[in-house]
Protein backbone atom coordinates (compact mmCIF):
# COMPACT_ATOMS: atom_id res chain seq x y z
CA UNK A 1 0.00 0.00 0.00
CA UNK A 2 1.36 3.30 -1.07
CA UNK A 3 0.45 6.35 1.27
CA UNK A 4 1.03 9.79 1.94
CA UNK A 5 1.69 11.38 5.74
CA UNK A 6 0.59 14.52 6.69
CA UNK A 7 2.05 14.93 10.09
CA UNK A 8 3.57 16.75 12.70
CA UNK A 9 5.30 17.31 15.91
CA UNK A 10 5.73 14.31 18.87
CA UNK A 11 2.68 12.88 17.77
CA UNK A 12 3.93 11.99 14.23
CA UNK A 13 7.36 10.42 15.23
CA UNK A 14 6.12 7.07 16.78
CA UNK A 15 3.60 6.62 14.33
CA UNK A 16 6.27 7.42 11.10
CA UNK A 17 8.90 4.76 12.68
CA UNK A 18 5.70 2.00 12.90
CA UNK A 19 4.62 2.59 9.47
CA UNK A 20 8.25 2.63 8.56
CA UNK A 21 8.31 -1.12 10.20
CA UNK A 22 5.35 -2.29 8.71
CA UNK A 23 5.70 -5.08 6.17
CA UNK A 24 3.36 -3.58 2.85
CA UNK A 25 3.37 0.13 3.70
CA UNK A 26 5.24 2.35 1.66
CA UNK A 27 5.57 5.81 2.64
CA UNK A 28 5.61 8.31 -0.84
CA UNK A 29 5.82 11.42 1.16
CA UNK A 30 5.59 13.30 4.00
CA UNK A 31 4.10 17.00 4.44
CA UNK A 32 4.40 19.03 7.35
CA UNK A 33 2.61 21.93 8.67
CA UNK A 34 3.74 24.59 6.76
CA UNK A 35 4.41 27.26 9.54
CA UNK A 36 7.35 25.48 11.18
CA UNK A 37 7.83 22.21 9.77
CA UNK A 38 8.84 19.76 12.25
CA UNK A 39 12.87 19.17 12.21
CA UNK A 40 13.02 15.82 13.98
CA UNK A 41 10.49 14.16 11.21
CA UNK A 42 12.56 15.81 8.59
CA UNK A 43 15.28 14.19 9.92
CA UNK A 44 13.27 10.63 9.78
CA UNK A 45 12.26 11.04 6.29
CA UNK A 46 15.39 12.00 4.82
CA UNK A 47 16.82 9.06 6.61
CA UNK A 48 14.72 6.74 4.76
CA UNK A 49 14.77 8.69 1.32
CA UNK A 50 11.67 9.77 1.38
CA UNK A 51 10.81 13.12 -0.04
CA UNK A 52 9.27 16.06 2.79
CA UNK A 53 7.03 18.33 1.18
CA UNK A 54 5.70 21.21 2.74
CA UNK A 55 2.49 23.44 1.08
CA UNK A 56 0.94 26.41 2.34
CA UNK A 57 -2.07 24.84 0.83
CA UNK A 58 -2.76 21.12 0.41
CA UNK A 59 -6.25 21.83 -1.53
CA UNK A 60 -4.91 24.00 -4.40
CA UNK A 61 -4.31 22.95 -7.98
CA UNK A 62 -0.35 23.24 -7.44
CA UNK A 63 -0.49 20.79 -5.06
CA UNK A 64 -2.73 18.18 -6.14
CA UNK A 65 -0.52 18.36 -9.31
CA UNK A 66 2.07 17.53 -7.22
CA UNK A 67 0.39 14.55 -5.08
CA UNK A 68 -0.98 13.07 -8.36
CA UNK A 69 3.05 12.41 -8.91
CA UNK A 70 3.01 9.55 -6.10
CA UNK A 71 0.13 7.64 -7.01
CA UNK A 72 -0.77 6.93 -3.19
CA UNK A 73 -3.77 4.49 -2.48
CA UNK A 74 -4.36 5.79 1.48
CA UNK A 75 -3.84 9.54 2.70
CA UNK A 76 -2.83 9.73 6.83
CA UNK A 77 -3.04 12.64 8.73
CA UNK A 78 -1.60 12.86 11.84
CA UNK A 79 -1.94 15.87 14.49
CA UNK A 80 -1.62 18.29 10.76
CA UNK A 81 -3.22 21.55 10.76
CA UNK A 82 -4.93 21.34 7.33
CA UNK A 83 -8.40 21.10 6.70
CA UNK A 84 -9.09 17.84 3.96
CA UNK A 85 -11.47 19.66 1.05
CA UNK A 86 -13.03 17.49 -1.20
CA UNK A 87 -10.82 17.20 -4.30
CA UNK A 88 -7.80 15.88 -2.28
CA UNK A 89 -10.31 13.52 0.13
CA UNK A 90 -11.25 12.03 -3.68
CA UNK A 91 -7.94 11.24 -5.23
CA UNK A 92 -6.48 8.06 -3.40
CA UNK A 93 -8.92 5.39 -4.11
CA UNK A 94 -8.89 4.20 -0.28
CA UNK A 95 -9.65 7.52 0.89
CA UNK A 96 -8.03 9.98 3.84
CA UNK A 97 -7.93 8.51 6.97
CA UNK A 98 -6.69 10.80 10.19
CA UNK A 99 -5.89 9.26 14.30
CA UNK A 100 -7.71 11.84 16.72
CA UNK A 101 -6.99 11.43 20.30
CA UNK A 102 -10.43 11.77 21.37
CA UNK A 103 -13.32 9.83 21.86
CA UNK A 104 -15.51 10.43 18.67
CA UNK A 105 -18.05 11.82 18.78
CA UNK A 106 -17.18 13.47 21.75
CA UNK A 107 -14.29 16.06 22.37
CA UNK A 108 -13.50 16.93 18.47
CA UNK A 109 -11.46 19.49 17.43
CA UNK A 110 -8.11 21.07 19.55
CA UNK A 111 -6.54 20.64 22.63
CA UNK A 112 -8.20 17.09 23.32
CA UNK A 113 -6.01 15.88 26.17
CA UNK A 114 -6.22 19.17 28.43
CA UNK A 115 -9.95 19.68 27.75
CA UNK A 116 -10.61 15.85 28.95
CA UNK A 117 -8.50 16.48 32.40
CA UNK A 118 -10.07 19.99 32.47
CA UNK A 119 -13.79 17.90 32.42
CA UNK A 120 -12.06 15.54 35.26
CA UNK A 121 -12.81 12.50 32.56
CA UNK A 122 -11.80 8.78 34.08
CA UNK A 123 -10.65 7.70 30.47
CA UNK A 124 -9.42 9.70 26.98
CA UNK A 125 -9.99 7.97 23.67
CA UNK A 126 -7.94 7.58 20.29
CA UNK A 127 -9.99 7.17 17.27
CA UNK A 128 -8.83 6.57 14.11
CA UNK A 129 -11.41 7.33 11.20
CA UNK A 130 -12.03 8.46 7.73
CA UNK A 131 -12.29 12.04 6.92
CA UNK A 132 -15.12 13.68 5.31
CA UNK A 133 -16.18 17.23 4.62
CA UNK A 134 -16.60 18.11 8.58
CA UNK A 135 -14.21 18.43 11.25
CA UNK A 136 -13.63 14.75 13.15
CA UNK A 137 -17.03 13.44 12.07
CA UNK A 138 -16.13 11.08 9.41
CA UNK A 139 -16.89 7.33 9.86
CA UNK A 140 -15.04 5.40 12.63
CA UNK A 141 -12.41 2.89 11.88
CA UNK A 142 -11.04 1.67 14.92
CA UNK A 143 -11.08 3.33 18.64
CA UNK A 144 -9.21 2.69 21.87
CA UNK A 145 -10.24 3.98 25.88
CA UNK A 146 -6.97 4.67 28.53
CA UNK A 147 -7.99 5.64 32.07
CA UNK A 148 -7.01 8.42 33.54
CA UNK A 149 -6.40 8.61 37.08
CA UNK A 150 -5.07 11.52 39.95
CA UNK A 151 -2.23 10.54 39.27
CA UNK A 152 -1.96 11.73 35.27
CA UNK A 153 -1.44 14.61 34.10
CA UNK A 154 -1.05 16.47 30.33
CA UNK A 155 3.14 14.67 30.28
CA UNK A 156 1.55 10.98 31.49
CA UNK A 157 -1.59 10.63 29.05
CA UNK A 158 0.47 12.86 26.30
CA UNK A 159 2.96 9.59 26.67
CA UNK A 160 0.24 6.76 26.24
CA UNK A 161 -1.55 9.02 23.42
CA UNK A 162 1.93 8.92 21.49
CA UNK A 163 2.02 5.31 21.17
CA UNK A 164 -1.62 4.57 21.43
CA UNK A 165 -1.77 6.33 18.16
CA UNK A 166 0.88 5.01 16.58
CA UNK A 167 -0.29 1.67 17.40
CA UNK A 168 -4.42 2.02 16.61
CA UNK A 169 -3.08 3.46 12.87
CA UNK A 170 -1.01 0.93 11.87
CA UNK A 171 -3.67 -1.49 13.09
CA UNK A 172 -6.44 0.50 11.12
CA UNK A 173 -3.77 0.46 8.08
CA UNK A 174 -3.77 -3.13 7.56
CA UNK A 175 -7.65 -3.40 8.46
CA UNK A 176 -7.98 -1.05 5.46
CA UNK A 177 -5.60 -2.96 3.21
CA UNK A 178 -7.15 -6.70 4.37
CA UNK A 179 -10.50 -4.90 3.12
CA UNK A 180 -11.71 -6.18 6.98
CA UNK A 181 -12.80 -2.37 8.14
CA UNK A 182 -16.17 -2.33 9.90
CA UNK A 183 -17.12 1.59 9.21
CA UNK A 184 -19.15 2.72 11.98
CA UNK A 185 -20.67 6.37 11.70
CA UNK A 186 -20.55 8.11 14.65
CA UNK A 187 -24.61 9.23 14.64
CA UNK A 188 -24.97 6.06 15.72
CA UNK A 189 -23.11 6.55 19.01
CA UNK A 190 -24.79 10.01 19.65
CA UNK A 191 -26.22 12.71 17.79
CA UNK A 192 -24.78 15.70 18.60
CA UNK A 193 -21.40 14.67 20.02
CA UNK A 194 -18.87 17.59 21.50
CA UNK A 195 -16.46 19.97 20.53
CA UNK A 196 -13.54 21.62 21.66
CA UNK A 197 -11.71 24.94 21.10
CA UNK A 198 -8.20 25.72 20.41
CA UNK A 199 -6.39 26.62 23.96
CA UNK A 200 -4.34 29.80 23.42
CA UNK A 201 -2.97 32.94 25.46
CA UNK A 202 -4.76 34.04 28.54
CA UNK A 203 -6.55 30.36 29.37
CA UNK A 204 -4.02 29.27 31.63
CA UNK A 205 -4.88 31.62 34.62
CA UNK A 206 -6.45 30.19 37.44
CA UNK A 207 -10.12 30.68 39.03
CA UNK A 208 -9.90 30.73 42.59
CA UNK A 209 -13.27 30.82 42.75
CA UNK A 210 -13.45 27.04 41.20
CA UNK A 211 -13.90 24.52 43.21
CA UNK A 212 -10.45 22.78 44.94
CA UNK A 213 -11.07 19.47 42.17
CA UNK A 214 -11.86 22.23 39.38
CA UNK A 215 -8.30 23.57 40.08
CA UNK A 216 -6.41 20.59 40.69
CA UNK A 217 -7.58 19.39 37.22
CA UNK A 218 -7.17 22.74 35.62
CA UNK A 219 -3.53 22.59 36.59
CA UNK A 220 -2.32 19.19 35.73
CA UNK A 221 -4.21 19.94 32.58
CA UNK A 222 -2.03 22.30 31.13
CA UNK A 223 1.65 21.51 33.14
CA UNK A 224 4.81 20.67 30.85
CA UNK A 225 4.94 20.30 28.57
CA UNK A 226 2.02 22.50 28.65
CA UNK A 227 2.42 26.14 29.45
CA UNK A 228 1.73 25.71 33.57
CA UNK A 229 -1.20 27.42 35.34
CA UNK A 230 -0.63 30.63 36.12
CA UNK A 231 -2.16 33.63 38.80
CA UNK A 232 -0.64 36.82 40.58
CA UNK A 233 0.68 37.59 43.96
CA UNK A 234 0.73 41.30 44.30
CA UNK A 235 0.55 41.97 40.98
CA UNK A 236 3.58 39.62 39.92
CA UNK A 237 2.97 36.56 37.94
CA UNK A 238 3.03 33.18 39.66
CA UNK A 239 3.55 29.70 37.39
CA UNK A 240 1.77 27.08 39.10
CA UNK A 241 2.84 23.16 38.13
CA UNK A 242 1.34 20.91 40.80
CA UNK A 243 -1.34 21.68 42.84
CA UNK A 244 -2.44 18.46 45.33
CA UNK A 245 -6.04 17.71 45.53
CA UNK A 246 -7.08 17.08 49.28
CA UNK A 247 -9.64 15.02 49.50
CA UNK A 248 -10.47 15.07 53.25
CA UNK A 249 -10.43 19.12 53.12
CA UNK A 250 -13.31 20.39 55.45
CA UNK A 251 -15.81 22.47 53.20
CA UNK A 252 -16.23 26.12 54.22
CA UNK A 253 -16.71 29.72 52.70
CA UNK A 254 -13.88 32.08 52.74
CA UNK A 255 -11.83 34.13 50.64
CA UNK A 256 -10.70 32.14 47.47
CA UNK A 257 -6.74 32.59 46.84
CA UNK A 258 -6.09 33.32 50.23
CA UNK A 259 -2.60 31.54 51.01
CA UNK A 260 -3.76 30.24 54.49
CA UNK A 261 -0.38 28.03 55.77
CA UNK A 262 2.42 26.62 54.89
CA UNK A 263 2.09 22.38 55.29
CA UNK A 264 4.48 19.63 54.17
CA UNK A 265 6.34 21.97 52.17
CA UNK A 266 3.48 23.33 50.54
CA UNK A 267 1.21 26.51 50.76
CA UNK A 268 -2.56 25.74 51.12
CA UNK A 269 -4.29 28.16 49.65
CA UNK A 270 -8.12 28.56 49.84
CA UNK A 271 -10.83 27.68 46.68
CA UNK A 272 -14.45 28.02 46.57
CA UNK A 273 -14.91 25.54 48.79
CA UNK A 274 -12.24 24.05 50.48
CA UNK A 275 -8.31 24.37 49.80
CA UNK A 276 -5.64 22.84 47.75
CA UNK A 277 -2.06 22.59 48.37
CA UNK A 278 0.62 23.65 45.83
CA UNK A 279 3.87 21.44 45.69
CA UNK A 280 5.33 23.08 42.35
CA UNK A 281 5.46 26.83 41.44
CA UNK A 282 7.56 29.52 40.02
CA UNK A 283 7.48 33.09 41.49
CA UNK A 284 8.78 36.34 41.01
CA UNK A 285 8.76 36.81 45.27
CA UNK A 286 8.03 34.78 47.96
CA UNK A 287 4.38 34.30 48.56
CA UNK A 288 3.72 34.53 52.38
CA UNK A 289 0.90 32.73 54.45
CA UNK A 290 -1.88 36.10 54.17
CA UNK A 291 -1.21 37.08 50.34
CA UNK A 292 -3.85 36.74 48.56
CA UNK A 293 -3.58 35.06 45.08
CA UNK A 294 -5.55 36.39 42.36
Amino acid sequence: MRLGFFADGGWSHLSFDALMGTPGISVEFVCARFQQPDHILRERAEKHNIPFLIHKDINSAEFLSTLDCYKCDLLVSMSFDQIFREPIITRPRLGVINCHAGKLPFYRGRNILNWALINDEKEFGITVHYVNQGVDTGDIIRQKCYPISDEDNYGTLLDRAFVGCADLLVESIVDISSGVVRRRTQREIHRFGSYCSARGPGDEYINWNQSSRQIFNFVRAICPPGPSARCFNNEREVRVRHVEFLKDAPCYIGIPGAVLSRDFGGLLVKTADSFVRLLDWEAEEKIRVGDRLS
